[in-house]
């Protein structure tokens, strides 16, 4: 099956689309063939092909170090552009210093929780202990609230995040459709996790499909089961993605106030034999 001769815009979510997790984000391993699959996808798509990630940009070089792609590192906050323009959020890394301090103090308390401190972000995993999830979350409000309404708070899996309001991946998708090679190009994003969800959202509003990785409520257009499936597709053009029933829609509009939800026929990018060999 065939895509469209007026090609598509990728967004990609990496942790939990394209690489499963692990215990830390330094410990992911990515599979033999990533790399070479997204520099095709990249090839094929015009290099209309986005990383939208909570890592740093820096973070996401390390991983996939052949190319450096378009990218919105954390959550948004920082951004590449196409043609290499970095942006930052204007606020002020010192800002988060109290809050470093507070947040160093607790995993020197429990050494099984991990703080990733990623500049205009701070990312308080606890994978290796989920039964402190719990003090995780309230030490991240109660710093969140004495820092006011400049800062906000994002949840993922096993993972609480402090950052800057003001930005989400929904904004640096928009942002990306403004800019050649994605300007005027159908998108498409896939991701697994709660902020992804604005994602989600703005690329069905664009007109475009979503993809969820794995279970759970959401607002987007189509499911794929795993990391592998991901891939898989993205190689194969199999698994093809499932509709999300709209029970599941349903409930996760009214948890994020959500008009957006997915019917109709499945669009033939869901069906093609491989993203990545679009020209072929």
């Amino acid at each position: 099956m065939t895509l469209s001769n007026t090609g598509l815009a990728y967004f990609l979510d990496i942790d939990g689309t394209l690489v499963d997790f692990a215990d830390s984000p330094g410990a992911v391993k990515l599979a033999s063939t990533l790399p070479a699959l997204v520099d095709a996808l990249y090839e094929s798509s015009g290099g209309a092909v986005a990383l939208i990630t909570g890592r740093s940009i820096a973070d996401a070089d390390r991983l996939f170090a052949k190319r450096r792609l378009p990218i919105a590192g954390q959550h948004g906050h920082e951004r590449r552009s196409a043609s290499g323009k970095v942006t930052w959020h204007q606020a002020s890394p010192k800002a988060l210093d109290p809050a470093r301090h507070k947040l160093g103090v607790l995993v020197a308390r429990h050494q099984q929780l991990l703080l990733e401190d990623k500049g205009l972000t701070l990312a308080l995993h606890y994978r290796r202990a989920p039964n402190l999830a719990s003090l995780a979350h309230r030490m991240m409000h109660a710093i969140q609230d004495s820092l006011g309404d400049q800062y906000c708070i994002h949840r993922g899996k096993c993972v609480v995040e402090l950052a800057p309001a003001g930005r989400d991946k929904g904004r640096a998708i928009r942002a990306f459709m403004r800019e050649s090679p994605f300007r005027g190009k159908p998108p498409v994003f896939i991701g697994d996790d709660v902020t992804d969800e604005h994602g989600f959202a703005m690329v069905n509003h664009l007109g475009g499909d979503s993809i969820k990785v794995g279970p759970g409520p959401t607002v987007a257009k189509w499911r794929l089961s795993s990391v592998s499936a991901v891939l898989a597709w993205l190689e194969h053009g199999k698994p093809h993605p499932q509709r999300c029933d709209a029970a599941t829609n349903q409930r996760a509009r009214a948890r994020r106030g959500s008009s957006l939800e997915g019917d109709g026929p499945i669009p033939s990018v869901l069906r093609q034999s491989s993203p990545a060999r679009e020209r072929d």
